[in-house]
């Protein structure tokens, strides 16, 4: 159990009453990119709305964790036989006390595995999945020779001339539905543990019934972190000219997970990896997840009762860089 640095003996008896309190994973780096240790409450101001809020909770020590990953089974083959070769990485990034549950998804989401602190049953669903190929490796072909078959003199080979339909199969991509799915299920997690969603993924978001906006007020309710490792998105042609603005005909949004990231104060997105820096990041992702400051407060009492509230997390220290959730929504009552 986490020690409170600021009222020590807190831990002696609990009295539990429901009231309103905030809590803030806080992750603090230097310039270079390294966790800063050593840092006391008087190092931080917490801004809610604006407004400066009195912290009553400082920790610096280590949370178990309760992990979902959300592995995209519809990313090319190239990219998920990558991950393949990294399956037992992962299992190893997490300590004895993580729960973690593994889902899939590509057109569906499905669960493989539920919450378990078993490393085996982790890698025994990985194990499985061994055998499932990705998607292909770029959109459907809509035009050129290979649209319509092979030609003899301009008509085409052993049969009359119709003019080709292109219609491309209908796909998905439903990111959005997979976080909603995990985040629900890890709302249901005891609260001792800090909660993340790990998405392994090509970013693409597509045909999902939940909104970015309803996932992620889901997040910012049950204060969960979404960290991810985004691969191979230079597989589809014309990628990374068109994400520009955000979106690619027929292969779905691709600053999702970005967004994400950066609103529930999981940090950076891993992108473009080897197998070795695909495993680096893996033990990047759970360390930083376990090993962040933890601070809490109960906010001021504000107009507008359950409206969800803005949070500033400000480190008094030159050159550091600070990652933290940018807002929450309390619980209805």
């Amino acid at each position: 159990m986490p020690r409170n640095q600021i009222n020590p003996a807190e831990n002696l008896y609990k009295l539990r009453v429901i009231t309103n309190f905030v809590q803030i994973p806080v992750m603090v780096k230097d310039a270079d990119g390294r966790r800063v240790d050593g840092l006391s409450p008087s190092d931080f101001t917490v801004n809610e709305n604006g407004r400066e809020q009195k912290l009553t909770f400082f920790t610096s020590d280590p949370y178990p964790l309760s992990v979902a990953i959300l592995l995209d089974i519809g990313m090319p083959d190239v990219a998920l036989q990558k991950v393949s070769q990294t399956y037992s990485a992962l299992v190893g990034a997490f300590s004895p006390y993580d729960e973690v549950a593994l889902y899939t998804y590509s057109s569906t989401v499905s669960q493989v595995s539920d919450f378990s602190e078993h490393p085996q049953r982790l890698q025994i669903a990985f194990n499985e999945l061994k055998s499932v190929r990705g998607g292909s490796s770029g959109p459907p072909v809509l035009g050129g020779p290979l649209a319509s078959g092979a030609e003899v003199n301009g008509a085409p080979a052993g049969g009359p001339i119709i003019a080709p339909v292109n219609t491309p199969p209908r796909e998905a991509h439903v990111l959005n539905d997979a976080i909603l799915q995990a985040a629900l299920d890890l709302g249901k997690r005891g609260r001792d543990r800090r909660k993340v969603i790990f998405v392994i993924s090509d970013g693409r978001e597509l045909g999902s019934k939940a909104s970015y906006r309803d996932v992620l007020r889901v997040l910012e309710t049950r204060d969960i972190q979404v960290k991810a490792v985004v691969l191979d998105s230079s597989a589809l042609p014309g990628f990374k000219q068109v994400e520009r603005i955000h979106h690619l005909f027929l292969q779905g949004y691709s600053d999702i997970l970005p967004r994400y990231a950066a609103a529930t104060g999981g940090g950076q997105v891993y992108g473009e990896l080897t197998r070795n820096a695909i495993e680096n990041a893996y033990d990047e992702v759970t360390s930083d997840a376990r090993n962040q400051y933890t601070l809490g407060y109960s906010p001021l009492p504000i107009a507008g009762g359950s409206a969800c509230r803005n949070i500033e997390v400000i480190v008094h220290r030159r050159g550091l860089r600070v990652t933290a959730k940018d807002g929450y929504c309390p619980v209805p009552r």
